[in-house]
């Protein structure tokens, strides 16, 4: 009979002890709501781990009047209760107070929903990606500012020698809206999520997270909303018309609901979300 492996955590001061961890074999443990569920999906859980919640600045949240500035160990409670009066930012709010249960919630972080890659319905996604998140990484050659499309597409190699440190959300969004399909016998994960923003300017954008393996901006649908008069639709119900073509996106198949379905779902959630902005009066 062989002696299991005795388990290590470092729990780190600094980057550069956090990256250390990381090139021995450590794994970054967040709020461990997703690997700590590695063994039910066959995994071992890995025997080196190392926390960044100590590191100055990981836990912080900084409202400026430019710009709001979130730590990757900030929790999804956080940051919902951080941001719930500030316009703009309402998509972002129902993300992290709407995602999983009130339990997950306090200890589940912005870096962990960012950085897990094998996690398809991470709520926060969307709601970033609509709002045009900058995320910041820092490794051994210092840090590297990335708008959050670019490095969701490529999480792997981004991360391959570094470590997100914080979001950086600009404060040029007059309102925004989330909207997700769950079901509760797949433990609430969401089937499909849309969310949309308006920015200062009047311009529209739209985020679309579960459907397939990866979030992302739904570029044809802000391309119809802006060749509309006024740049946007003029109800719901339009807008909702214009999403019915989703042939740009491959619905992923899951124990909770097959592709498809995924793909059928989303123009009644980018009708609720307009129809958010419209009870809003940004969208008129």
């Amino acid at each position: 009979m062989f002696d299991k492996p005795e388990r290590s955590l470092t729990v780190a001061g600094s980057i550069d002890e956090a990256l250390a961890a990381c090139r021995q074999g450590a794994a970054i443990l967040a709020g461990g709501t997703w690997l700590m569920r590695d063994p039910r999906r066959g995994r071992p859980i890995a025997d080196a781990l190392v926390t960044l919640h100590k590191i100055p600045g990981f836990t912080d949240i900084q409202i400026g009047s430019d710009s709001i500035s979130v730590g990757a160990a900030v929790t999804h409670e956080a940051l919902g209760r951080s941001l719930i009066d500030i316009a703009g930012f309402e998509a972002i709010v129902a993300a992290a107070m709407g995602a999983a249960n009130p339990a997950i919630r306090r200890v589940a972080t912005v870096g962990g929903n960012l950085c897990t890659q094998d996690f398809a319905a991470a709520d926060l996604l969307p709601a970033l990606l609509a709002a045009g998140a900058t995320v910041e990484l820092q490794g051994s050659d210092g840090p590297l500012l990335l708008p959050i499309g670019a490095f969701l597409k490529d999480r792997k190699t981004f991360l391959g020698d570094a470590i997100l440190s914080r979001v950086i959300l600009d404060r040029t969004i007059a309102a925004s809206a989330h909207a997700r399909l769950p079901l509760r016998k797949a433990g609430d994960y969401p089937v499909a999520i849309v969310s949309m923003a308006v920015d200062i300017n009047g311009r529209m954008s739209v985020a679309v997270g579960s459907v397939e393996n990866v979030a992302r901006r739904w570029n044809s649908l802000e391309n119809a909303f802006a060749a509309r008069p006024g740049g946007r639709p003029a109800s719901a119900e339009e807008a909702a018309e214009l999403a019915g073509d989703c042939n740009d996106f491959q619905g992923r198949d899951g124990t909770e609901a097959d592709g498809w379905y995924r793909r059928q779902v989303m123009p009644a959630l980018v009708r609720r979300s307009m129809g958010a902005l419209f009870t809003a009066g940004v969208a008129a």
